[in-house]
């Protein structure tokens, strides 16, 4: 596997775009982007576990019933959640008016094989006449390049100060087969995934329940083990589309061809998920934390999704106190069961390795040493459970800062 240009227009046969619509007046920014292949699409989708769903979320999961898709549109601003039957009409609406773009003379393209996505404000009316007057500029910024991508990625970011998105080329058969992605995602992120956007092309010719069975798997051990702030949004969806266009031999069952496109995909992932945990809203660290030794992969990923998690590891992180006491604490409350007295913590960085706890009780180190390797940008939590059993597992996350407050306090304006 090797990483290539081009994000979701790397494989063969994607085009992509990004236009401003107008849709928050206040912001000058790209607001609108579609994604389309050249011809349909096995497709498969994973979307928010809130009870509260946006509307987008609602007819992205009717489309996608049917396994085809042509196209994603998606739009930022307005997260078009909580706006009753006229939510829907407009979710309805965007997906129609992608439909008519891609319709030609005698082919006409059916609204259900297109996905909507949306972000933004929760509980505002979609102004579906800004979309509206916003298409025949998005289909003419169409790209089957690096531009296409990175235009309609910045159509999907909110708060986002850095892009997010990446492609892979992994030989399947014989035959080179490229993944490309993009997400968007910085607050309301936490497991099961996030406040994020994740669209991902394939150029793989793959059946649609394998390919649903790939994508499943690589969300788990990537957007499920990411989390910002405790709060799971309404309108998070990750969907991906296979074309064919490698023309490698079909992939119909497990075996090597699968598992080499599905851990090409949980790779690309892994990485989408990791750069939302550095760009979380006001953090100035990525976190890592890593349970070895559980009883088994999820036992150990509830272990560090608990430490994660913890206001109080993160606060710890950002001012690079070497507070120990409260991993431990964290890995107690997680309602997994494991021996304290067998667990031990280390803290890393580019700058070493320090030894914090051993078998459940401190460790001698020293203050200074402690405090460089968690000033840096990138910062691991290792807890270790001696004898405890083979599951292991890692999630990813950020320090909690004075700004994330700030950025939240007035994001409506």
């Amino acid at each position: 596997m090797k990483d290539i240009s081009g994000g979701v227009c790397a494989p063969r046969g994607f085009k992509a775009g990004g236009v401003r619509c107008g849709i928050k007046e206040s912001s000058q920014k790209r607001d609108l982007a579609l994604i389309v292949s050249d011809r349909p699409c096995a497709a498969a989708g994973v979307f928010t576990t809130n009870r509260v769903q946006a509307a987008s979320v609602v007819v992205s999961r009717e489309h996608i019933a049917a396994g085809t898709l042509r196209a994603v549109i998606a739009n930022s601003g307005n997260a078009n959640a909580c706006t009753g039957e006229e939510g829907l009409r407009a979710a309805r609406r965007m997906a129609a008016l992608a439909a008519e773009q891609l319709s030609a003379p005698g082919s006409a393209v059916p609204a259900g094989q297109v996905a909507v996505a949306s972000t933004g404000v929760i509980g505002v009316p979609l102004p579906i006449g800004a979309i509206e007057r916003g298409m025949g500029g998005l289909f003419a910024a169409l790209k089957d390049s690096a531009e296409g991508h990175d235009a309609a990625l910045e159509a999907i970011m909110t708060t986002d100060t850095r892009k997010k998105g990446g492609a892979v080329e992994a030989g399947i058969g014989g035959v080179p087969v490229r993944i490309g992605a993009m997400a968007k995602g910085s607050g309301m992120i936490h497991p099961n995934m996030a406040t994020m956007l994740g669209f991902i092309t394939t150029d793989a010719d793959i059946e649609q329940g394998m390919l649903d069975a790939a994508l499943r798997r690589a969300v788990r051990r990537s957007f499920n083990r990411l989390t910002i702030d405790g709060d799971s949004s309404t309108n998070d969806t990750v969907l991906v589309l296979a074309n064919g266009e490698a023309r490698n031999p079909r992939i119909e069952a497990g075996g090597e061809a699968y598992e080499a496109f599905a851990s090409a995909l949980e790779s690309l992932c892994v990485r989408l998920a990791r750069a939302m945990a550095r760009d979380g809203e006001g953090a100035s660290r990525l976190m890592t934390v890593t349970v070895r030794g559980a009883a088994g992969e999820d036992e150990a990923e509830a272990l560090a999704k608990s430490v994660a998690s913890s206001s109080l590891v993160k606060a710890a992180c950002y001012g690079a106190d070497a507070n120990w006491g409260r991993v431990l604490c964290a890995l107690g409350y997680a309602g997994v069961p494991f021996d304290p007295g067998a667990v031990s913590v280390r803290f890393a960085s580019s700058a070493g390795t320090v030894l914090v706890c051993e078998k459940g009780g401190p460790a001698p180190f020293s203050e200074e040493d402690a405090a460089r390797v968690l000033s840096q940008e990138e910062v691991e939590i290792l807890a270790d459970i001696e004898g405890g059993g083979p599951g292991a597992a890692s999630v990813w996350g950020c320090d909690l800062t004075c700004d994330y407050v700030r950025i939240n306090g007035d994001y409506r304006s």
